[in-house]
């Protein structure tokens, strides 16, 4: 059984921001318990220097299972019931829900997109593993259409109906960057599984600014230092 439904929380009552006194360049002296803010082994960062590996294919089985949409104020995110799956590393890994950043927060040879889909993932033993999805701008994304209308509201919360198969979002071709990183929110714990999806999907820029607006800010965390880590691809 998978226990790890809150790897994305926060603990209640500490206040952490994108900009000001509660931003990023503070976030380890607000409180002990983010104190891997100011890590090693920080996300997200600039993926390039590549080195060349033979990386294991994506293996996912996504279901059908989108089922609802919340504004925290940080992001929009989308809770996912249990039963899909991402297997890396001989692991399998629950997906438990999907967020946005605008702009994104990775960035890939130094170009920053517009917005950045992230897929958290954890397994039993509540290690976790991020898929992120780069957007360009362009036409109409079907799935997020289908998603909401308009995204809710800060503190605002709305069912998806039908249930959606966030794979339908998703590239055909899963090729995919690799490296090891950390949350990019508080409590910014380390020991990630990251994998940057080389392959970007469209949004329109109504739908991407609806995002934005809805969340009121940009909510990309700054280029952390990649230190003696490599990019694998």
């Amino acid at each position: 059984m998978f226990t790890c439904a809150n790897a994305w929380a926060v603990t209640p009552g500490t206040h952490w921001d994108y900009s000001g006194e509660a931003g990023p360049q503070n976030w380890a002296k607000l409180t002990p318990e983010f104190h891997s803010c100011a890590g090693q082994n920080q996300s997200p960062v600039n993926l390039d220097g590549f080195i060349e590996a033979e990386l294991e294919p994506l293996k996912v089985s996504y279901k059908a299972g989108a089922t609802e949409v919340m504004n925290n104020g940080h992001t929009v995110q989308v809770a996912y019931d249990p039963g899909s799956t991402l297997t890396l590393d001989g692991k399998t890994f629950q997906l438990i829900q999907f967020h946005f950043h605008m702009p994104s927060e990775n960035q890939i040879k130094g170009l920053s997109y517009p917005l950045e889909g992230h897929l958290v993932h954890s397994d039993e033993q509540g290690n976790l593993a991020v898929l992120a999805v780069m957007f360009r701008e362009g036409e109409r994304n079907a799935t997020l259409a289908s998603l909401w209308d308009t995204p809710p509201a800060e503190g605002q919360k709305q069912a998806v109906s039908p249930h959606l198969n966030i794979r339908d979002m998703l590239p055909a071709d899963l090729d995919y960057y690799r490296f090891n990183g950390s949350l990019t929110t508080p409590p910014c714990s380390e020991g990630v599984r990251w994998l940057v999806l080389k392959q970007p999907i469209v949004a329109s820029h109504t739908q991407i600014e609806a995002l934005t607006k809805s969340v009121g800010h940009a909510n990309n965390r700054p280029l952390q230092p990649l230190n003696a880590r490599a990019i694998l691809q």
